[in-house]
C-alpha cells in the first residue's frame, strides 16, 4: 500500500546528510485502495503532498558503454542501447540473487509493514555487502510531473523525491528505475548500513533482475515501494493506483554504492552488475 510520504524537507536531507538528526514522525498513513476508490471518479483532484525536499551529490558520471556495434545495424541507437541494457541485466540470475538472500541475518532492530493496518512481519535482512528485504511493491510516481505520473493519474502525487539528480531536478518515476527505503528510526537507520540516496539496488522479482537506486525514502514503519520504471522493467503493473504487486519482490542493496549522478541509468547497471557478482561470491 503506497501512502503519502514524510513532508519534511529535513527527511529528505537525511537520507544523503548522515550527521542530521532523524526526521518526524512520518504523516500518519492513509488506505491505498480507499484512495484509489475515491479518487478514481475524481480525475483532477488535490493529491496528499508524499514528497520530501533533498539534495543529491551533483557528479557526471559518465555512462557505461556497451562493447562494439549493435547486433543489428536497422535499430536505432536507443533499440540497440536498451538490447546491451537489458543482456546486461540478465547476466546475473534471479535463482542465483535469491538463493543468497534466502537465510537472514537481521540489522533492523525491528520488523516493516507492507501496508498500513498490516503486521510488522519484514525484516532488513544483511550481509558484509549488502542488505535486502523481501515485500510487495507499491508504485512511486513521484518526482517530475509526466503524462503516466501527475496528479490526475495518482492520487497521492507529489512533485518531489529525497534525492535529485545531478541537474538539481526532481527524479522521473517513469524513466528512471529507482527504490524507496523507509525513513530513519529506531527500527532501522539505513545510512548506518551505507544506504544512502544513489546507492545501487538489485531489484528480483520471478525470473527477472533489474538495476535501480536508492531514489526516495517513505514512511517510518513502512516497506516495500519502487518507482514506476522499476515495475515496469520486472513485469509489473506500473500504474499507480491500481498496479503493483502485493508480494514475492526482492530488495538487494549494496552497502556503501553510489552513483553520483542518479538518473545515470547506464552506470547504475553496470555497477549493479559487478557488485551482485560480489555479493554472489562473497558466503
Amino acid at each position: 500500500m503506497r501512502v503519502p510520504s514524510l513532508t519534511l524537507a529535513a527527511a529528505g536531507a537525511a537520507l544523503i546528510a548522515p550527521a542530521l538528526p532523524a526526521p518526524a514522525t512520518a504523516v500518519p498513513p492513509a488506505e491505498r485502495v480507499a484512495a484509489r476508490d475515491a479518487n478514481a471518479v475524481r480525475e483532477g483532484g488535490a493529491a496528499p503532498d508524499r514528497g520530501m525536499a533533498g539534495a543529491a551529490r551533483a557528479g557526471n558520471t559518465a555512462p557505461s558503454r556497451g562493447a562494439g556495434r549493435a547486433e543489428h545495424p536497422g535499430r536505432d541507437g536507443t533499440a540497440a542501447r536498451a538490447e546491451r541494457t537489458r543482456r546486461t541485466e540478465d547476466a546475473v540470475t534471479a535463482a542465483r540473487l535469491l538463493a543468497r538472500a534466502d537465510r537472514c541475518t537481521r540489522v533492523s532492530r525491528g520488523r516493516y509493514r507492507t501496508d498500513a493496518g498490516r503486521p510488522a512481519t519484514i525484516p532488513v535482512c544483511g550481509t558484509r555487502d549488502a542488505v535486502f528485504w523481501k515485500a510487495d511493491l507499491d508504485v512511486d510516481c513521484d518526482g517530475r510531473p509526466t503524462a503516466r505520473c501527475n496528479r490526475r493519474t495518482d492520487p497521492v502525487f507529489a512533485a518531489a523525491t529525497a534525492v535529485l539528480g545531478s541537474d538539481g531536478r526532481r527524479l522521473n518515476a517513469e524513466t528512471l528505475p529507482y527504490i524507496v527505503v523507509p525513513a530513519p528510526s529506531r527500527r532501522w537507520d539505513h545510512r548506518a548500513s551505507g544506504v544512502r540516496g544513489g546507492s545501487v539496488a538489485a531489484v528480483v522479482y520471478g525470473d527477472r533482475v533489474r538495476y535501480a537506486v536508492v531514489g526516495d525514502t517513505g514512511p517510518r514503519d513502512l516497506i516495500g515501494e519502487a518507482s514506476y520504471a522499476t515495475a515496469r522493467a520486472l513485469g509489473i503493473p506500473p500504474d499507480p493506483r491500481s498496479g503493483g504487486v502485493s508480494s514475492g519482490v526482492t530488495y538487494i542493496v549494496f552497502r556503501d554504492s553510489q552513483i553520483s549522478a542518479v538518473e545515470d541509468r547506464a552506470a547504475a547497471v553496470a555497477e549493479g552488475e559487478r557488485l551482485a557478482r560480489r555479493f554472489l561470491a562473497h558466503r
